[in-house]
């Protein structure tokens, strides 16, 4: 069986007496777009900076396309792109001369070098601003040379901690476009505590919180981990809300609109189709019956242990 591109065994850290992250495990092996997903302090800066080679964890293993990353660091950084939070940019360089020296921080093949930079800020799209003084570009051109610094050597894995932070709309819309393109040919990490930015740009999530994996599934089986509990129901010839609210299995009736609905439910779905009978049994002119599907923020909470009791 193929290598898994990422994986994490029983991951532990402690700063003096406090753990950071306590037993994580999981594994990354296809390309794409994973969300590392956890509000501030929860232990996503320790878990990436961990699996990118920058601290040296208290307990656990983390293997890079099937290298260990404690016995042949060197090895297993060569798959290893890493774009932190606040960029480490030289600013008096330009941006050919910024990625020519983070290629040869990533022991690109010298005669590789100029190929290798040229095809980076091409993809990322700042190739025409090659000679330009990086403290003369925008925060999302800014950016941009950040990701490109992270596949330069052409890694098959790539960590960016909070990619858009600090950009304006535009710029965020751009850079999430450039993840998913660079996704194509690579497993990309991208950690978050913004959910639209987790459902915008990502197929799978690893959610942390204080320091454990509270979730790891796609991004379906996340908006739909909590049950659905409610229907929207719009009728053209709506009955009285004291009719709805007789039909069995429907628990709460909330008008939000001249002709829409919002049904509380059992869950059963005998209750939708029961519903659907009686509306077209009534006249009532049924135009929709959808289920609501838990907002983001729900699953955000009930999975933090914040929800509401």
């Amino acid at each position: 069986m193929e290598n898994a591109i990422v994986k994490v065994e029983n991951l532990s850290h402690r700063y003096t007496a406090q753990w950071a992250v306590r037993d994580i495990s999981f594994e990354i092996r296809s390309q794409g777009v994973v969300g590392l997903l956890g509000s501030n302090g929860a232990g996503k800066s320790t878990t990436m900076n961990i699996i990118c080679g920058v601290l040296k964890q208290t307990k656990g293993k983390v293997f890079i396309n099937g290298t260990d990353l404690d016995k042949n660091p060197v090895t297993a950084k060569r798959n290893i792109g890493f774009m932190p939070q606040k960029l480490p940019l030289h600013l008096d360089f330009t941006v050919e001369e910024y990625l020519t020296y983070c290629a040869h921080l990533r022991l690109v093949d010298k005669a590789q070098v100029k190929k290798a930079v040229t095809e980076a800020a091409e993809r990322c799209g700042v190739l025409h601003f090659r000679d330009r003084l990086l403290r003369n570009l925008s925060g999302g051109y800014q950016q941009r040379v950040g990701i490109a610094q992270a596949i330069v050597h052409g890694p098959r894995f790539v960590v960016l901690d909070e990619p858009t932070n600090g950009l304006d709309p535009n710029q965020i819309v751009e850079v999430r476009h450039l993840i998913r393109e660079i996704a194509k040919d690579r497993s990309v990490l991208l950690s978050t505590h913004i959910l639209s930015e987790v459902q915008a740009t990502c197929q799978e999530i690893k959610m942390i919180d204080q320091g454990q994996l509270v979730f790891s599934g796609t991004m379906d089986m996340f908006d739909n981990y909590i049950e659905p509990n409610s229907l929207i129901l719009s009728l053209d010839e709506p009955p009285p809300e004291e009719a709805l609210r007789q039909l069995e299995g429907v628990r709460s009736v909330e008008q939000i609109g001249p002709y829409r609905f919002r049904l509380g439910y059992d869950g059963d779905k005998n209750t939708t189709r029961r519903i659907a009978a009686a509306s077209v049994e009534r006249g009532w002119g049924l135009m929709e019956l959808v289920v609501e599907k838990s907002s983001l923020d729900a699953v955000f909470a009930r999975l933090s242990g914040k929800a509401a009791k």
